[in-house]
């Protein structure tokens, strides 16, 4: 996180809005960029309610999981859960951490009239949207740990799951980190041609 930032809530905006600047990673990744930094601003989408069901929502998990206080508890619980281990994998307590986490769910399969069927059941339903977000990042590191990334700007808390064909991406964003990357490499060429 970079330094000189303050708190703030979600930044207001039309009701119902996801305002975060990244969108569209996998559901774990997502929950951990319910948090973001915005001018030097910190953000937490998952600060109430309302937010929490905005991230409920685009996920297709509202009426499911329900925006209700134990759910948002759960799911922050699992956040930090996540920013663990993502954080340092070889960790044995965020690794402990998570299993907490997945230890409230499982995956129940049946053979229903049109085959295989599969469903997350949490031991407490307040659980569940959290219980997914774990059981996803079992899904990603199964699939290519190496993937999985923070954004390079120092200042960005963002996470992104790289799909780049040649798994090079390095930005949350080429439009906003990978652009001010590239403005402050060439602010800085031009500075060395000036003062020779």
């Amino acid at each position: 996180m970079g330094a000189g930032t303050e708190d703030a809530g979600p930044p207001a905006g039309a009701a119902g809005a996801d305002p975060r600047p990244l969108l569209g990673e996998p559901l774990s990744l997502d929950l951990l960029n319910t948090r973001w930094i915005d001018n030097g601003v910190r953000h937490d989408l998952l600060d109430g309610l309302e937010g929490f069901g905005v991230w409920l929502a685009g996920h297709g998990l509202l009426e499911r999981a329900g925006a209700a206080p134990a759910a948002l508890a759960a799911t922050l619980t699992a956040r930090e859960a996540l920013q663990a281990v993502v954080a340092d994998p070889g960790d044995d307590r965020a690794r402990e951490g998570l299993n907490a986490v997945l230890a409230r769910g499982r995956v129940l399969r049946t053979l229903g009239p049109e085959g295989p069927v599969e469903r997350a059941e949490t031991d407490d339903p307040a659980w569940l949207a959290a219980w997914l977000a774990a059981d996803d990042y079992l899904r990603l590191v199964g699939a290519a740990p190496d993937r999985i990334r923070a954004c390079a700007n120092d200042e960005c808390v963002l996470h992104f799951y790289d799909v780049s064909r040649n798994g090079t991406r390095r930005w949350c964003s080429m439009s906003g980190c990978g652009n001010r990357a590239k403005a402050s490499r060439h602010y800085a060429r031009t500075r060395r041609r000036e003062d020779r």
